[in-house]
Parts: structure tokens; C-alpha cells; sequence
């Protein structure tokens, strides 16, 4: 007859279950706080916005979010921290020093190991069989273009904001919940012009290059490249890379293409016809101011001339019949005191007389010296100059099919197309002879500006130089400007770095392979413009 269990016996089974319980129910919280548990309570997970594709105007991929995963662990679970610091290390590209000090140190349960992996890397960490390791779905940033479209598109943060260029721009379009949005850019051209400028970059030695292609009706930049550049998708930066948009955020005393501005004002006021005779003496002098000539100019010139041969004096002249504060207010006009409007975030803002305009400092803004102002903004200045004379602003968001932005009407017609022309003559007669490209019907002007040093005095034998061009002249629809900084001679360029050997034959071989693609037909045409006003 079996006995019955007495009070104590009780309590011992009774604490004995509740032990076992007890443990098991430890057991479990250790496994799912180790193994199973999501990345919550200790550390709160961020929450990615959604970010929209970024493609060219033709629908080619420019930006794309991809899905990756942030990797952190849980250190106080490892059996041995050096080897789990140095597996996660080799498999991710994480810094295996700083790894093994995190996890030394964590006041965290958490460490961040490496943000954005991809899944081959997801794969390598899973093959150490590591315990307390989670991973955070997110989303990487990716340019299939790589360095051809760093500078203009520019970056985000690991977090998926907008760091520069179009990605901080264009910010709000991209996150809305259809944020696809579509640029101006055309990548063939793009493509085209990267090449022909890293090609001249290398020939010349130059600190550095870029250009922009233009549509002088609607704004849109079909191209823009600045070198030296960088590769987005590295997410750091190699010896001589630069995140720096040369084109848009720095600012230039770009020389004698200016005298296209001072040119304009000329006709606009009627102050000069370009039949007119104007004298070249050895030296010009204004007050105790002496201006003289980059090379030999005979002592008298047409003014059709005295553009095509690129004179200093002769501009002056010109630019002193309007005056300092005519001249200033027809710059402003056209834009160029201010910062340019884009999408583009980064602005540059330029440098011109403030205190004084008087007549030195006309002479010497009217051939491009004094006044410093960003490539972009220049080139826009000039597709108001050419387009029939109405103020247009630069757009990298794709426009409507034959999309006419031009605004305000800041010259008159007539004196764009005595401009149209004049141009021509430079490409045909004058400086810009290496740009001129058979049945395209280019114009333009060339520019060699001396480059200020940190002393304010000009580098020896340093130029920068530049080609703004427009072709078809005789109904422009693109402008193409070409800078270089401080190229160095060649034996082909016999002994000499200014703009006519270096920027226009990069301009006329852009040209020559863009314009088939933008469907401008390569038929010789007249260079005498029409009176009446073409089809634009």
C-alpha cells in the first residue's frame, strides 16, 4: 500500500517542475534572442524611403535602388571575437581593427558591421557560421554608367538622401510614389563627349576638362561632364579623383569667348555695323591702364575682323561706346552676374566689378578678364544670344518634343542673327578654323584667359582655354562649349596651348560625332543667313 506523499514531498516536486520551467523558458528567450530574434528593442531599424529611377531622355537606365542588407552582431555571443572580427572582415571588406575594438568595446548589444552588402557577401558571412548575426534589408544606390555620369548625377548617403548633383536636386521628384524621373541627358552624347574630353585631357596634360552640350530652344543639357571625376559606385575616392562639378560650381575668367557678350551690345545699341574700320595701335591706354594684344594684329581692322582674329583693342573700343553701366545691365540681362537657375544644386556665384565699372573695367570685362562666371552659365548666355535673342535658363529634366522654353526677349532679333553670322565668320576666317566641321555649320569663338594665381598676379605660361560653338548657324539648335585648364603644347600644336589648337578641335570633333545622332543633316549650306526668321 503505497504511502501518500507528504506536504514537503510536495513542495520539492512542485519546485522542481517550476526549476525546469524556469530554465526552459530561459533556453528559449536565449535561442530567440540569438538566433531568431529580428533587429528591434535594443536598436530601433531605420526605415529607407523609397527612391525613385533616374534614366537619360531615350528611357536608358541612369540611377537604380538595388536590395541589400546592413550586417550587424551581437558580439557577447561570439566564443572568439579576433576570429569572428577577422571572418566578417574578409567577407565583407569591413576594417577587421576596427571590428575588434567594437566588439571589445560594445555598450551596445549591437555592432554595425558593414552597410549595403550584396548577396555573394550575404552568402560568405552565412558560410562562417557565426552566431548572433542579423541582417537589416536596405537599398543601394546604382549608376550602370559608373564615372561617364558621376559628376552631373552626383550621390546619395547610405541612407538613400540626395548628397549632390541631380540626386540632390531632383530629391523631391524621386521619393514621390511614381519617382521616376527622366533628365535631359542623352547618353550617347554623353558617351561622346566624355571620351573626346578625357582623350584631350590626356594629349594636352591639362589640370583638368569639361564640356556641356546645350539645346539653345528649350534649355535642356543633353551632356555634361567635368574631369577629373570619380566612380559612384566605389563609394570612395582613388588618388586624383574629384567630386567637384568644374562646369556648374566653379567660376572662370574666361577670355576672349566674352567678346561674343560685348559684341551683342555693340549691335543691339548700334554703336558699330561689322564693315566698320577701327584702329589697332600698338597699345591702348586707359588712365594710367595700358591694354595690349595676345599677338600681332595689323593697325587697322573690320569689327567682323577684329572678333574673328580675337583683338583685345579693338573690343575694348566697342565695349566703351555702350559704357560700364550699359554693359553691366545687359550682362545682367542675359544672366550672368547672377547664379544660374537649374535643377542642379550646386551654384556658383560670380565675381565681377562692384565697387567700380568704370572704363578700365568695361575694356577689360569686354574681352573676357575681370568677371569670372561658371561654364554653365555662360553657355546658357550664349544660346540666348543665338536663339532669336529671348533669355533662356538651363533644365536637366527632359521637356516635350520640340519644347520652345526661350523666355523674356532680351535682344532683338535682327542682332541675334548678325551674331549667327559673325560667329560663322570666326569658325570660317578666324581663330575657330580647327571647330569648323563640313556641313554642320558651326560657329563660335575661341578663348584663352591667363589663370589668376593665390597672389593674385597671373601664372606664367598657364592658360585656360575654351571653345563655345553653335551649330547649325544658319537655325541653331545646339551649343557645345569645351574648357581646359592649363593644357600644355605639342609638337602638333606647334609650341602653342591657346584655345584654336586645343578647345575648338575638341569642339569641331564633338560636333562631327553628335550631330548625326541629333539628326542635324550634314548638307553644306550658305553662310549668308535668311532675313526672315527661321522655324526654331
Amino acid at each position: 500500500m503505497s504511502e501518500t506523499p507528504t506536504v514537503f514531498q510536495r513542495r520539492i516536486v512542485i519546485g522542481a517542475v517550476l526549476c525546469v520551467a524556469a530554465f526552459a523558458l530561459v533556453g528559449l528567450r536565449l535561442v530567440h534572442v540569438t538566433l531568431l530574434q529580428p533587429l528591434t528593442g535594443g536598436r530601433a531599424a531605420t526605415a529607407l524611403a523609397a527612391r525613385g529611377d533616374l534614366t537619360d531622355r531615350n528611357g536608358e537606365l541612369l540611377a537604380r535602388d538595388l536590395p541589400v542588407k546592413d550586417l550587424y552582431a551581437r558580439p557577447r555571443v561570439f566564443w572568439d571575437k579576433g576570429e569572428a572580427a577577422h571572418g566578417l572582415a574578409v567577407s565583407t571588406g569591413a576594417d577587421e581593427g576596427r571590428l575588434l575594438h567594437a566588439f571589445n568595446n560594445a555598450k551596445s548589444p549591437y555592432v554595425l558591421v558593414a552597410r549595403q552588402i550584396t548577396p555573394d557577401a550575404e552568402a560568405r558571412v552565412m558560410a562562417l557560421g557565426l552566431p548572433g548575426l542579423e541582417f537589416e534589408n536596405g537599398a543601394k544606390r546604382y549608376y550602370p554608367d559608373g564615372r561617364n555620369t558621376a559628376q552631373v548625377l552626383g550621390v546619395t548617403d547610405p541612407d538613400g538622401g540626395g548628397v549632390s548633383g541631380l540626386e540632390l536636386g531632383l530629391q523631391d521628384q524621386l521619393r514621390k510614389s511614381d519617382g521616376k524621373v527622366a533628365t535631359s541627358l542623352d547618353m550617347r552624347v554623353q558617351f561622346i563627349v566624355a571620351d573626346e574630353m578625357a582623350k584631350a585631357r590626356e594629349k594636352f596634360r591639362a589640370v583638368a576638362a569639361g564640356a556641356i552640350v546645350m539645346d539653345v530652344n528649350s534649355g535642356e543639357v543633353l551632356a555634361m561632364v567635368s574631369l577629373p571625376d570619380f566612380d559612384p559606385n566605389l563609394r570612395r575616392m582613388a588618388p586624383g579623383d574629384s567630386q567637384r562639378n568644374i562646369m556648374a560650381q566653379d567660376v572662370y575668367e574666361l577670355g576672349s569667348i566674352f567678346k561674343v557678350f560685348s559684341f551683342t551690345l555693340g549691335l543691339e545699341d548700334r554703336t558699330f555695323r561689322p564693315d566698320d574700320v577701327l584702329p589697332i595701335p600698338a597699345g591702348f591706354r586707359i588712365g594710367k591702364h595700358e591694354i595690349h594684344e595676345a599677338h600681332h594684329m595689323p593697325s587697322a581692322m573690320a569689327a567682323r575682323d577684329i572678333l574673328a582674329q580675337s583683338s583685345n583693342i579693338g573690343t575694348s573700343q566697342i565695349a566703351l561706346r555702350s559704357g560700364g553701366a550699359r554693359q553691366s545691365e545687359f550682362l545682367r540681362s542675359l544672366g550672368l552676374l547672377t547664379p544660374v537657375s537649374s535643377d542642379l544644386p550646386e551654384k556658383a556665384y560670380p565675381l565681377y566689378p562692384k565697387r567700380q565699372w568704370g572704363a578700365i573695367e568695361t575694356a577689360t570685362v569686354g574681352f573676357g578678364h575681370g568677371i569670372s562666371v561658371s561654364p554653365l552659365s555662360f553657355t546658357a548666355a550664349l544660346a540666348t544670344v543665338v536663339n532669336g535673342g529671348r533669355r533662356i535658363d538651363p533644365t536637366f529634366k527632359r521637356q516635350a518634343p520640340g519644347a520652345d522654353r526661350r523666355g523674356t526677349q532680351v535682344i532683338r532679333y535682327e542682332t541675334s542673327l548678325q551674331m549667327r553670322e559673325l560667329l560663322r565668320y570666326v569658325a570660317t576666317n578666324g581663330t575657330g578654323r580647327n571647330a569648323d566641321t563640313p556641313g554642320y555649320d558651326v560657329g563660335g569663338k575661341t578663348g584663352s584667359a591667363e589663370v589668376p594665381g593665390p597672389n593674385g598676379r597671373y601664372i606664367r605660361n598657364a592658360l585656360r582655354t575654351s571653345f563655345a560653338a553653335v551649330f547649325p548657324m544658319h537655325n541653331p539648335r545646339y551649343a557645345v562649349m569645351v574648357l581646359m585648364d592649363q593644357p600644355k603644347a605639342t609638337k602638333e600644336t606647334f609650341g602653342f596651348a591657346t584655345a584654336g589648337y586645343t578647345a575648338a578641335p575638341q569642339a569641331g570633333r564633338i560636333i562631327q560625332r553628335i550631330a548625326p545622332l541629333l539628326g542635324v543633316p550634314n548638307v553644306p549650306l550658305p553662310t549668308k543667313l535668311a532675313a526672315g526668321e527661321p522655324t526654331l
